[in-house]
């Protein structure tokens, strides 16, 4: 297959240029002038006035649950942002059935490349339930044979979400102790942090103790989706970009991904509960709830995380889809109750919880985490917030074409070779000669994501061609439903 006529933006941030590309088999195996080196192929594609890149590699996607379903596992709304390769179990959620699972790809077939990790959540749920309690040193050593386990199945590394419960209980020498194992598997840490904003150790804090975690355990470290959020730690991007620069210069391999959205995803209870009010599981935060007296001081916690949060108004019920309250603020459903939001919000989360997107970010801080050249982009997409179906043409439509906040080489490196090497997938993320045939066409005039926060499954646009593997994905703007993508073992495990 010959991409032909197009502008090459190769991935390694040098300026675009005129080149064709040849595909055999998986490969790249041409780059260059076809006309002059005299290339023929079976199928010529005629690209000229569209960019040529690697495909999009997302470090962060919610992913396990529609690759891993019959319904969903082509990944079209990956494929149409461009995104050939995605790597789920973050946030230390997903399962910790590595092997079996890239087994189970592998035999039935995903539209994308995709990758997992060790989640430590789960791990320590797994081991623990959803006790608040220190590890006895025999759960201590079964948490550690279960990471070391997904490390020798072929995982990337140890992701955490020291957010959310149970993952938030454990202390930071409990990770650390973890995260040695997957150091000893040659992965990395990937996090998102104990705190964005100013919930517990606050943003700085959070920072310091991801760099802590990674020093002493001697592994890679990657943030997730960084941010600023909440007016309480609005202005610190800075504080934050000097901490990880100093890191970097001394010597220890810091990355983040980031999102170009506003509104995080989350839960109303994720964003207004306190995590002890959580231990126990469900059935305890519901006859904490129903305590007078406890509730009297879960009410107190949560008008203060609701202030950090931004207020009632700031909270869009995005999920699940069915539910009536779908498309209202936390104020409007309370407002429509005639109760407090925090009245609402105890009724939400007791009848089982709802999706919401959080809009608590500045833009002047997305900018400076942005332009930073260990920033990649990374869609953390879940259902209901636009960014699964929109984060990478978004990046592309308003951040290089629109506002001119990055070019357009800064933009692809970002979403390919940089993720491509700090993870790392070899053989991925640059158009070269013998790199697998990860390839995307798009048009830049009408690239752009059309998903919103009312209708957030909406495909992007201006993807013309997507080679999967070397094997059209999307044809023509069209998903061809070829199942090209591959389970991605890390180089530690047993195959890749």
């Amino acid at each position: 297959m010959l991409l032909r006529g197009g502008t090459l933006v190769d991935g390694t941030g040098v300026p675009e240029r005129r080149a064709d590309v040849g595909v055999r088999g998986d490969r790249i195996v041409f780059v260059g002038d076809a006309a002059r080196s005299a290339i023929r192929a079976e199928r010529t594609i005629d690209v000229t006035g569209l960019i040529v890149a690697p495909g999009f590699i997302d470090p962060h996607s919610h992913t396990l649950e529609d690759l891993s379903s019959p319904a969903h596992r082509g990944n079209d709304a990956y494929l149409m942002q461009g995104v050939t390769t995605v790597v789920t179990n973050n946030d230390g959620g997903g399962t910790t059935e590595i092997g079996s699972r890239l087994a189970a790809w592998a035999r039935d077939g995903i539209g994308t490349n995709a990758a997992l990790y060790v989640p430590q959540g789960a791990v320590r749920r797994q081991v623990m339930g959803m006790s608040a309690a220190a590890p006895t040193s025999a759960q201590l050593d079964s948490m550690r044979a279960i990471v070391g386990r997904g490390m020798a199945d072929g995982a990337l590394g140890l992701s955490t979400g020291l957010y959310y419960a149970p993952g938030s209980y454990a202390t930071t020498d409990e990770v650390i102790a973890l995260a040695r194992v997957a150091a000893q598997g040659g992965g990395i840490y990937d996090s998102h942090m104990r705190d964005e904003s100013s919930y517990t150790i606050g943003l700085v804090g959070s920072i310091n103790e991801t760099l802590r975690i990674a020093r002493e355990a001697g592994i890679p470290v990657h943030i997730s989706h960084i941010k600023a959020l909440g007016t309480d730690v609005w202005g610190q991007s800075d504080s934050v970009v000097a901490l990880v620069a100093a890191a970097r210069a001394a010597g220890l391999t810091v990355t983040a991904d980031q999102y170009p959205y506003l509104a995080s995803g989350t839960s109303v209870g994720a964003s207004l509960l306190p995590r002890w009010a959580e231990a126990g599981g469900r059935d305890s935060l519901r006859a904490r709830i129903a305590d007078p007296v406890v509730r009297r001081r879960l009410v107190a916690e949560m008008e203060r995380n609701l202030v950090r949060r931004g207020g009632a108004a700031s909270l869009l019920v995005t999920a699940p889809r069915d539910t009536l309250l779908r498309g209202q603020t936390l104020a409007q459903v309370a407002a429509a109750r005639h109760v407090t939001p925090i009245e609402a919000a105890l009724d939400i989360i007791a009848a089982g919880d709802a999706g919401v997107a959080s809009f608590n970010m500045k833009e002047s801080d997305l900018r400076t985490f942005m332009t930073q050249p260990w920033v990649m982009t990374g869609s953390d997409g879940s259902d209901g917030h636009p960014r699964k179906y929109g984060t990478f043409p978004r990046k592309l439509r308003q951040y290089v074409y629109d506002d001119r906040v990055l070019t357009l080489p800064q933009a692809i490196h970002a979403s390919s070779q940089l993720a491509a090497e700090s993870l790392p997938l070899p053989d991925r993320g640059v158009v070269a000669a013998g790199k697998y045939a990860d390839v995307i066409a798009f048009d830049p005039t009408t690239v752009a994501d059309r998903a919103t926060y009312v209708s957030p499954t909406l495909l992007a646009t201006g993807m013309r061609y997507v080679l999967v593997n070397g094997r059209l994905a999307v044809d023509g703007g069209r998903v061809t439903g070829v199942l090209a993508g591959r389970p991605i073992r890390h180089a530690a495990g047993p195959s890749r």
